[in-house]
């Protein structure tokens, strides 16, 4: 049984989406972990001079030590927890899995059918296998 976040300070990623057209839902989060060097606090984003955090930061900051590892290197490491209702089968399940965005082609309904290429965290469902995608929000 996946512990629902009580914060958001603790997470490094959190969304809640309606899937494949409000056939299913997602609501997925990734802690942030204990700093690899002094594990006394959690990594985070650097801060800014007014104390508000730099959001396109390229690294991840240790607040008590100062140390620091890029963004890539840092979010490989995480997993990501999904509580979800499947949109093929309609039934609820979680999941664990890394943190790793890869490249999925989806079809857009609302664009006349186009493809397009977008990040997302893929899985599969608990009880009927098929993959389940959330995807990175996108701009219109």
């Amino acid at each position: 049984m996946l512990k629902e976040p009580e914060s958001m300070d603790d997470l490094a990623y959190f969304t809640r989406r309606q899937l494949m057209g409000g056939k299913g839902f997602a609501m997925a989060w990734v802690e942030r972990q204990p700093c690899p060097k002094c594990k006394k606090a959690t990594m985070g984003k650097p801060a800014g001079k007014e104390g508000s955090i730099k959001i396109r930061a390229k690294e991840y900051v240790c607040p008590a030590c100062k140390y620091t590892v890029e963004k890539e290197e840092y979010e490989d490491t995480l997993t990501c927890n999904v509580k979800y209702t499947c949109p093929h089968c309609k039934k609820q399940g979680e999941a664990s899995v890394p943190f790793e965005r890869k490249k999925v082609t989806i079809i857009d309904e609302e664009e006349g059918g186009k493809k397009s290429s977008v990040d997302a965290v893929r899985f599969a469902c608990s009880s009927c296998s098929k993959n389940i995608d959330i995807v990175k929000k996108m701009k219109k």
